[in-house]
């Protein structure tokens, strides 16, 4: 039992000096790491620490042993990865330079030299030539390659960066995007060098490395050109000293490859390929949903016929089906992602995680009381940002009717924000400011605001709701703007009857604009597009006079584009997308980037050219190749 409480991932204190260089061949490396790929197949069918405890017997010596570990901490998405990853790094870096430390200057300078060979179109290693598997291909000298220790640990350094890289995207900030920026570059250093020596070999390259080293370079490379064709271009130009263009096609094809390969890092290709793909159907469904649910589906059933019952493979199972619009089954999912993981070290992380998106199930199927008590049990338990959690249970229950209990839970976030100042998010900076808004009316604005929807708008998840469900979100919607209309009639009565009166003139342009950009998301949903047009353009009149929602206005170009692209007039889509992208300084405006590229990307695709970055864009129209005059609606007519 006590092995089931350990429930950390550390390595102890690794003395580099004394790490030796690995001298093994590639049969005998495969040998020897037979372990790691018995500490892998227990990882993924949830034996977790039976996988921490073969990981731990060499974690201070072996840089894959400790690898082991650090993919074990990433998957589970804690900090303390990044201590992992970094000691994992620190001795495959001490194995290398144990193994340089015998090899001649000349040697040494020679392989330096020809790490920086590169495609001159993607700054990426080439694909290897196809070298005839003649006899005297096969004769070739062992000695005239880098030693199959020393690729070995090249890959792992180089996974090791990948993977930080990885953490540090997610966290969604400058500082974030820049570690990972500067991971990344480490991470193509060391792949290209292994890269190299692998295109040298030709196609007998099985007797000069390893197949989990091979299986390494294609999951690694993979890797980066997916994660590259992810960024969005204003990302990316924070590290564009990089000088590297994405091919998300060679990406897709080296997963592949590691998948077909059954080597140690096969799960890990798939997992990497489920997660680009619930990305882009996440971020983008009205774009990708349909395209991508098929080879999704695909992909997770290939990696449940050797993993069925893998925590992580039923908790994509659960993304996948709300893709789809399976809401039941994805809940159903979730549930039994949490089931497979119980009493095991992943546990309380999964449970977290499938705690949080069924909260945004039942969210989708509007049963706000269910939603309230999967965040209420993740506010107590501290997940990711508490102060969020506990604003979703207010509007939760401010949907619910019960005002007062919603205002208390309003109260608070601000609170949470503080505890954790130092680890202050972009979400935390949104919903402590939406609850300075409430308070500055004594919560008197609320009839005007619908908090809960205007988080299924930011979350772009209006797509994978039922059409009754989106029916019912459009008549609270339109009750909602009847209530500011009353409010507006009754405050510009009292200016009728008085003069210079204490109140000021009514000014709801924000909540205006947030609950029109619903409308329109709902409407877009529903396939009314046309109809959606008119709200649209009502935001992009009203773009001066929008004060603290600014995010509304590269939100409102991005439903235009998802408009326009349904009407068929798809130039003008991404006429609308590049005004999205000269938005800066706004509320989730890195998810927006993102969301942005993807959709960009699909336009590449198609031949949907780009246009001239210096016009205004037009005004969205029914008309296609046409721009026409946004439709005139005044503030109170609407």
């Amino acid at each position: 039992m006590d092995l089931f409480r350990d429930n950390t991932i550390a390595i102890d204190t690794v003395d580099l000096k004394n790490i030796a260089p690995n001298v093994m061949g590639p049969r005998e490396q495969e040998e020897a790491d037979e372990p790691i790929r018995e500490g892998m197949a227990y990882l993924f069918d949830n034996k977790f620490m039976k996988a921490k405890k073969i990981f731990n017997t060499k974690a201070k010596s072996d840089p894959m042993y400790a690898l082991g570990l650090g993919s074990m901490a990433f998957i589970k998405a804690m900090m303390m990865a990044l201590d992992a990853l970094t000691t994992a790094y620190a001795i495959a870096k001490a194995q290398i330079e144990a193994t340089a430390a015998k090899r001649s200057f000349m040697d040494t300078i020679t392989q330096y030299f020809a790490s920086f060979k590169a495609d001159p179109k993607t700054g990426l290693p080439v694909t290897p030539p196809a070298v005839p598997n003649s006899a005297s291909n096969l004769a070739v000298d062992p000695s005239n390659f880098s030693p199959n220790g020393v690729l070995r640990a090249h890959v792992v350094q180089a996974e090791c960066c990948l993977l930080m890289a990885i953490l540090q995207m997610t966290q969604e900030s400058v500082l974030g995007y820049l570690k990972c920026g500067l991971n990344l570059r480490r991470a193509y250093s060391s792949y290209m060098i292994a890269w190299q020596e692998y295109k040298r070999m030709g196609q007998g390259y099985a007797k000069f490395v390893d197949r989990d080293t091979v299986s390494g370079i294609q999951f690694g490379i993979g890797a980066v050109h997916l994660l590259l064709s992810s960024l969005p271009q204003k990302i990316l130009r924070i590290f564009s000293m990089l000088g590297w263009k994405s091919d998300k096609h060679l990406g897709f094809a080296l997963l592949k490859l590691c998948l077909e390969g059954k080597g140690v890092r096969a799960p890990l290709a798939s997992l990497t390929l489920l997660s680009y793909y619930t990305a882009l159907t996440s971020f983008a469904p009205q774009l990708y949903a349909k395209e991508l649910t098929t080879p999704a589906v695909e992909c997770l059933m290939e990696a449940q016929r050797s993993h069925p019952a893998s925590c992580f493979f039923l908790y994509f199972a659960a993304r996948i089906a709300r893709a789809a619009g399976n809401i039941p089954l994805s809940i159903q999912s979730f549930s039994f992602a949490v089931d497979s993981s119980r009493g095991e070290w992943a546990e309380v992380a999964m449970r977290h995680m499938a705690q949080y998106e069924t909260g945004w199930n039942h969210a989708l199927q509007l049963d706000w009381e269910s939603a309230a008590a999967c965040f209420e049990a993740l506010e107590k338990d501290g997940y990711w940002s508490p102060a969020f959690s506990m604003y979703f249970v207010g509007c939760c229950r401010e949907m619910l009717g019960m005002r007062t209990e919603a205002i208390l839970a309003f109260a608070e976030v601000p609170q949470l924000v503080k505890a954790r100042e130092a680890e202050k998010t972009y979400i935390d900076i949104y919903v402590q400011r939406k609850v300075e808004l409430f308070q500055r009316s004594g919560y008197q604005d609320m009839d005007l605001m619908l908090p809960a929807y205007e988080l299924l708008l930011v979350w772009n998840i209006f797509e994978q709701m039922e059409a009754e469900a989106l029916l019912v979100c459009l008549e609270k919607v339109d009750a909602t703007m009847n209530a500011i209309q009353e409010r507006e009639k009754m405050e510009y009565d009292i200016r009728l009857r008085e003069i210079v009166p204490n109140s000021s003139p009514p000014d709801y342009y924000d909540q205006r604009a947030v609950l029109l950009l619903t409308k329109a998301a709902v409407l877009n949903a529903l396939g009314r597009h046309k109809e959606a047009i008119p709200f649209l353009n009502w935001i992009m009149d009203h773009k001066e006079v929008i004060k603290s929602d600014t995010w509304t206005v590269p939100f409102a170009y991005w439903e235009g584009g998802i408009t326009s692209w349904h009407l068929g007039n798809r130039v003008k889509s991404r006429k609308l997308w590049q005004q999205a992208l000269s938005c800066s300084k706004y509320d989730f405006e890195y998810r927006m980037a993102v969301r942005l590229n993807f959709a960009l990307s699909k336009c590449d695709e198609m031949g949907v050219v780009e246009v001239d970055k210096k016009k205004k864009p037009a005004k969205i129209s029914t008309l296609q190749g046409r721009a026409t005059t946004a439709l005139p609606v005044r503030a109170g007519s609407i």
